[in-house]
């Protein structure tokens, strides 16, 4: 796959046209969302995962539906359960004819998955998951097993229905890359959703880019330089989110209970780095870091009482650390 490009820029380059391709075929089928389209494409790219947070009906499955196509994957779809066990989801050893066990792969197995109402799901299934997305491996009766690349995660949340929900901690939300908020479509985006969904209109998708031009991309996004203080910016960006530390403002003292750690500041390094190479650039400057903030941050700076009683969001205290 590297021989395929005589240098770093050229592949940045083919990078752009390839994402400009799959947001094209994308919308084919999504109508508006595209900051989430974004947003998503630079976790599979950034090799993090992503956390969709969205009342029902806003095309949560479809979208990452749609996008498994386009990028030539295997996709199996998750619909997490009060009684969903870690066997259902990682596999089990059965004894076969010939009186051998055998490992029969769960659903895990697949390069997208989506995590369908992770909150739905008691704690040690969503740590059988948790850890695949951690280590790219599940292991079963006390065997390890690697789990194919490219491998994504894209888990959704409904908001507004809590009961019988087992809420995510704060330390397992903290391995999402990106926590993205979908809102309900403009109204002339809803009027062509409506449109074409209840007609037999049915589009044919194309499958833009390859398993392995992905995992290149992923290995090219790391390579792209980043000046100095660009890395300082996203480091200290975090840091200030800590309330007790010398970094802190007087709003982060007052208004959180806790901020954010050092994962964070990889991923606003990591996320500002491909959002720059996605517009074309060789290297990201400080509006990159800002781009992909507030989807890195919002989940892992926690609020205290004070904030909710004044109702100061997470959205304000972050755009006020910009």
């Amino acid at each position: 796959m590297s021989s395929k490009y005589n240098s770093d820029v050229e592949a940045v380059q083919d990078l752009v046209q390839k994402y400009n391709k799959l947001r094209a075929e994308i919308g084919k089928v999504i109508i508006g969302q595209d900051e989430v389209v974004r947003d998503v494409l630079i976790s599979i790219f950034s090799r993090g995962h992503c956390l969709l947070v969205g009342v029902p009906g806003l095309a949560k499955t479809l979208l990452v539906n749609t996008i498994a196509q386009t990028l030539g994957l295997t996709y199996n779809r998750i619909q997490f359960t009060p009684d969903l066990m870690p066997s259902d989801i990682i596999g089990t050893e059965i004894l076969d004819e010939s009186r051998q066990f055998k490992f029969i792969k769960g659903p895990l197995f697949a390069n997208i998955i989506l995590a369908d109402e992770i909150n739905r799901t008691p704690p040690k299934t969503q740590s059988a998951l948790l850890e695949s997305m951690q280590e790219y491996a599940v292991t079963a009766a006390g065997k390890r097993y690697a789990l194919e690349q490219p491998f994504f995660v894209l888990a959704t949340q409904n908001p507004i229905e809590q009961e019988g929900t087992y809420p995510l901690p704060e330390a397992q939300l903290d391995r999402f890359m990106f926590n993205v908020f979908l809102t309900y479509p403009e109204f002339d985006q809803e009027v062509e959703v409506v449109k074409n969904t209840t007609s037999d209109y049915r589009p044919k998708l194309e499958k833009i880019i390859s398993a392995e031009e992905i995992l290149y991309f992923q290995e090219l996004v790391r390579r792209i330089p980043i000046p100095d203080n660009v890395l300082k910016y996203a480091v200290g960006l975090a840091s200030k989110t800590r309330p007790g530390t010398p970094s802190a403002t007087a709003e982060i003292n007052s208004y959180l209970a806790w901020g954010a750690g050092p994962r964070a500041s990889q991923y606003l390094v990591i996320g500002a780095k491909c959002h720059a190479a996605l517009k074309g650039k060789f290297s990201p400057d400080i509006e990159d870091v800002k781009a992909v903030a507030v989807t890195i941050l919002r989940h892992r700076i926690v609020r205290n009482y004070r904030a909710e009683a004044d109702g100061v969001t997470i959205e304000k205290i972050i755009a006020n650390l910009f």
